[in-house]
Order: structure tokens, then C-alpha cells, then sequence
């Protein structure tokens, strides 16, 4: 007789994995938010960038202000593939608490420093290299603690992947509405950035905070604790199996050798469409998106205000939208071929923001003059974006067997950040094509 899973009380498990995915993210996207700190500690007017850049202040920008964008890109998604990668293979030898606590506390200690710099002069040439160097280790611990968290999420019930994602929706959210802020304000950008980068210590250290209470949850307790005796239980028949007979032995060894194999044929098509759809939304945002200008030039401060709030705010709220909508609503199903049709359609959205007001520009005509084009395929690009990404995570480590549902999770979370490299990758040849 099945024993009645326990409730989870209060939603204390939805709202800690929902903690957590916030602490993921929202590190990350402070730090994209403090791009214009960043650029302003590289100003070097001995380094001219001879194709020509100029900034929407008409000056022009020096080779490390230039290239930040494209190369910060570059520096966060490779070493998020690499180690998403490596925790797909190490998850069942280094401890889960070892890896979820040890990437808080790295990522918190690098923001902690980020923080002190802040107040510290350095030259442009040694600070970008600092910063990336930054970047290439939150992003590293970054990528093990994701997919720590889904490996975590695929042995719940279905539904405990949405508060990651919304987690992590929510953290573009928080993030843009700071820079906001910061602006109204009229904060001087050396203040906003150090604001920034406390918080997200703060966050993160609210993170640890709830790990810590997690395990002592009954729901969390039960579900872990089924997941053990399932994988127990398959143990022990395959011993009783290679007692049985030699050859069945080495048929079992063989089996075990290829089960990651024989998990990801069962998930290909939703991990490859959680990669592709990964791989078209960074490719596109920020390195094309963020350079886009307002045609309502003679609107006062509306210029001013067009980046924050109609890319980088628009963006992670529609983005949080589609991705919350998955805990009430979870259509196309898993085996439907709408769902990878729906995914493939989005490859559409790079011609439409390369045709918008991007600056500057050197081949390709601005099609859509008026700000309204652009908000409206921001809208829809995020959106489809969170609401894809989610149902295909959700969906992910229920295709397998329960035994094999954090593995399954791993291999998502490696898909989702091949997508967030090849879209890093891509996103210089979409920006040089405009």
C-alpha cells in the first residue's frame, strides 16, 4: 500500500525553491544592470574604437567599452555550459549540499568584493580584466547550483520546477526596476552600483538561509526520501541480478554505463527546444536590444528611460509572466508537436529587433521606425520566451523514470546553458549583421 505523501504546508517548499531561484539569478542580472557603471570605469581615450561606435551622448567609445557587452556575454555562458556540464556527471559524487552551499557562499564572497571595488580606482585595462574574471566565477558556481536546483525540483512533483523559473523570472524583474530607481533618483552611478551589488549579497544570503531549512520540511523530507528508496530498491535488484548469472552481470554494468544515454533519447526533443529557445533569446537580448534608440527623441527624459523600461524591464516581466503561467496552465503537453513548432517559430524575432532603430548600424535599413514596434515584439519575444523555457524544464524530468528524474534534470539545465553559450556565441554575428 502507497503511503499519502504529506501537504506542503504553507507552500514553505514552492516559496524556498522559489527563494533560490531568485538567488540564482538575481546576482547575474545586477550585474547587467551595472553595465553602465562598468563602461564608465573603461572610458580610455587613448583606446578609440575606430568603427565607431559612438554612445548615444555623441562621444565616441573606447575599444574595452566596445566590445564589454558581447564579451560579458561571452565570459558569463561558456563557463555556465562548462560547469552545467560537469555537474551533470559529478551530481552523484560531490554531495548536493556541498555543491548548493559552497556556490552560494563563492558567489556571495565574489559579490562582496565587487562591492568593495566599487570605491577602489583602477586603470580601464586591469578592471576589465578583473571584471571578467568576476564574471567567468559567478557564473561558473552559477551554473552548479542551477543545476543542482533542477537535479532537486525533477524529484518533486511536476509543478516545483515553476518556482525556479519564476524565481529567476522575477530576479530580471527586481533588477531592472533598481536601475529605475536608481535613475529617478538621480543617484550618481558609482552609488547605484555598490546598491546593487549589496543587495544581491543580501539575497543570496537569504538563500542559504533557506536551503538550510529546507531539508527539515516533511514534504521535501518524504519526496528525498522515496526518491532514495526507489534508487535503493533498483539497486538491489541489480545485485540480486549479477548473482544470478555472469553475463546478465555485464549486460547491468553495460546498461549502467549508458543510462545517461538512454535518459537523454527520452528527453531530446524538449532539451534541444529548452537549447534553441535559449540560444535565439541571447542571442537577440541584450547585444541587439539594448542598443536599440527611441524615435520619440522630442519626448524629454522618454529617451532616457526607453532602455530600462522597454527592453530591460518589459523583458523580465513578460519573461516572469510566461514563466509563472506554467503552474496554472502547462499547454502545448509534453508530446505534442506544437511545442518544438512553437519554439522554431521564434527564430523570427531576430530579423524583427535587427530591423528596428538599432545604433549604429552599417547594413541593414531601419524597417520599424515607431517605438510601438519595438514593444510590442518585446512583449511577445518575452513572454514566449518564459512561458517555452518553463513548460519544457517542467516537462523534462517527468519523461523518465522516477529514479532517473534528477538526472534528468541535470541534462535539462546542461541543454538550457548550451542554448544560453550558443547564444552568447551567435549574438556577435547578429549584432555585426545589423
Amino acid at each position: 500500500m502507497e503511503i499519502k505523501p504529506p501537504k506542503d504546508k504553507c507552500f514553505g517548499v514552492w516559496l524556498i525553491f522559489f527563494m533560490l531561484g531568485l538567488g540564482t539569478l538575481l546576482p547575474w542580472n545586477f550585474f547587467m544592470t551595472a553595465t553602465v557603471y562598468f563602461t564608465s570605469r573603461l572610458k580610455d581615450s587613448s583606446l578609440v574604437d575606430p568603427s565607431a561606435n559612438e554612445t548615444t551622448a555623441g562621444e565616441p567609445r573606447s575599444v574595452l567599452e566596445a566590445k564589454f557587452n558581447n564579451v560579458m556575454t561571452l565570459c558569463a555562458m561558456l563557463p555556465l555550459l562548462l560547469f552545467t556540464c560537469l555537474n551533470s556527471f559529478l551530481h552523484s559524487l560531490v554531495s548536493q549540499r556541498l555543491r548548493v552551499m559552497g556556490s552560494l557562499f563563492i558567489i556571495m564572497s565574489v559579490f562582496t568584493v565587487t562591492a568593495v571595488l566599487v570605491k577602489v580606482p583602477l586603470e580601464p585595462l586591469p578592471f576589465f580584466i578583473v571584471t571578467m574574471v568576476k564574471i567567468v566565477i559567478i557564473n561558473s558556481f552559477g551554473a552548479v547550483l542551477q543545476g543542482s536546483l533542477f537535479g532537486m525540483a525533477g524529484t518533486l512533483p511536476t509543478s516545483y520546477t515553476t518556482p525556479i523559473m519564476s524565481g529567476q523570472g522575477l530576479a530580471g524583474t527586481f533588477a531592472a526596476f533598481a536601475m529605475i530607481c536608481a535613475i529617478t533618483s538621480g543617484s550618481e552611478i558609482q552609488d547605484a552600483a555598490f546598491g546593487y551589488f549589496i543587495t544581491a549579497c543580501f539575497v543570496i544570503f537569504l538563500s542559504i538561509l533557506s536551503y538550510i531549512l529546507l531539508p527539515k520540511l516533511e514534504f521535501f523530507q518524504f519526496h528525498q526520501d522515496k526518491n532514495r528508496k526507489q534508487t535503493l530498491d533498483k539497486e538491489n535488484s541489480v545485485t540480486l541480478m549479477e548473482k544470478e548469472a555472469a553475463a546478465e552481470h555485464t549486460a547491468q554494468n553495460n546498461h549502467q554505463e549508458i543510462s545517461m544515454m538512454k535518459i537523454f533519447k527520452k528527453i531530446w526533443t524538449l532539451a534541444l527546444s529548452v537549447c534553441f529557445t535559449f540560444t535565439v533569446t541571447i542571442g537577440t537580448f541584450p547585444a541587439i536590444t539594448a542598443d536599440t534608440r527611441s524615435t520619440l527623441s522630442d519626448r524629454g527624459s522618454w529617451d532616457q528611460y526607453f532602455i530600462p523600461v522597454s527592453c530591460f524591464l518589459l523583458f523580465n516581466l513578460c519573461d516572469w509572466s510566461g514563466r509563472s503561467l506554467t503552474a496554472i496552465c502547462m499547454w502545448p503537453q509534453k508530446d505534442s508537436v506544437l511545442l518544438p513548432v512553437s519554439v522554431l517559430c521564434r527564430l523570427v524575432f531576430i530579423p524583427l529587433f535587427m530591423l528596428c532603430n538599432v545604433q549604429p548600424r552599417l547594413h541593414l535599413p531601419v524597417f520599424f521606425q515607431h517605438d510601438a514596434f519595438f514593444i510590442v515584439f518585446m512583449i511577445l519575444f518575452a513572454f514566449s520566451n518564459g512561458y517555452l523555457a518553463s513548460l519544457c524544464m517542467c516537462y523534462g524530468p517527468k519523461n523518465v523514470l522516477p529514479h532517473e528524474a534528477e538526472t534528468a534534470g541535470a541534462i535539462m539545465a546542461f541543454f538550457l546553458s548550451l542554448g544560453l553559450a550558443l547564444g552568447a556565441a551567435s549574438s556577435f554575428i547578429f549584432r555585426a549583421l545589423v
